[in-house]
């Protein structure tokens, strides 16, 4: 089962099975209080996070050293994601806001404005030219992130929307909300392709794999379930019991970030 799920899923972190002892981080990266998101930058250099503090962070990867502070934000940040070309980061706040930030200088280029809800993920398409957001208003908002236009809002959950994430070729948006759902919509139009139902618990967390076949989404229900991206069928249910399996049996594995 693991194997399945290292080759749909191949751009997921690296991590290695410990069999016992301590172990000892290579950085520790601090704010002032509970840190709500993190993001690698896709050539591994940079770290950005976000945290109660209100504050969204920079960091040097390899050293640990805070490159820049972005404020602006009046109350939690929840999400943060970096644009592919690594020169803006996006971020979702408890404070209805969306915000996009030069990367390097920290100066706040645009702020999104249109929820009425604490924005729980945020994420840019794979070209950099759209953001999506999901939002406690329960909607899914997809914005121009040139100018910062709101192309289209996701009418159709039905409670708080936690997760939101492109695919690959950016032509869909998979979300999941508190009321177990897990949503798909045509990311041109707006119209949506899909529900998968099958959790019993608040949805946290979505993605595509990297060549779009298949959804994964963690839940409150303690399991986290692969699905079919083209039928919505349910592929696979994984438990801590079978990851923890799977990680025993398997000697020496890593997943390519």
């Amino acid at each position: 089962m693991y194997q399945m799920w290292k080759s749909q899923f191949s751009h997921g972190p690296s991590f290695k099975p410990i069999r016992g002892g301590d172990t000892v981080p290579l950085l520790t990266l601090e704010h002032e209080a509970w840190v709500t998101s993190v993001a690698l930058s896709n050539n591994g250099t940079r770290i950005a996070s976000g945290s109660q503090d209100q504050s969204v962070r920079v960091w040097d990867a390899s050293t640990g050293a805070e490159l820049t502070t972005l404020n602006g934000h009046t109350d939690s940040v929840n999400s943060v994601a970096f644009s592919s070309d690594r020169t803006r980061i996006v971020s979702g706040s408890r404070d209805e806001s969306v915000r996009v930030w030069d990367a390097s200088t920290g100066v706040e280029l645009m702020r999104l404005n249109g929820h009425s809800g604490s924005v729980n993920s945020v994420a840019f398409s794979s070209d950099a030219t759209r953001i999506v957001s999901g939002s406690d208003d329960q909607s899914v908002r997809v914005w121009d992130a040139l100018i910062g236009a709101e192309l289209m809002k996701l009418n159709g959950h039905t409670f708080f929307v936690n997760s939101v994430a492109f695919s690959s070729d950016g032509t869909r948006i998979v979300s999941g909300s508190t009321n177990f759902g897990v949503r798909v919509w045509d990311s041109s139009t707006g119209a949506e392709l899909m529900k998968l139902n099958g959790h019993n618990g608040r949805v946290n967390s979505v993605m595509f794999s990297s060549d779009g076949t298949r959804i994964v989404s963690g839940s409150l229900d303690r399991s986290v379930r692969v699905w079919d991206a083209s039928t919505g069928a349910e592929l696979m249910k994984l438990d801590w019991n079978l990851v923890s399996e799977a990680i025993i049996s398997e000697q020496d594995f890593s997943c390519q970030a």
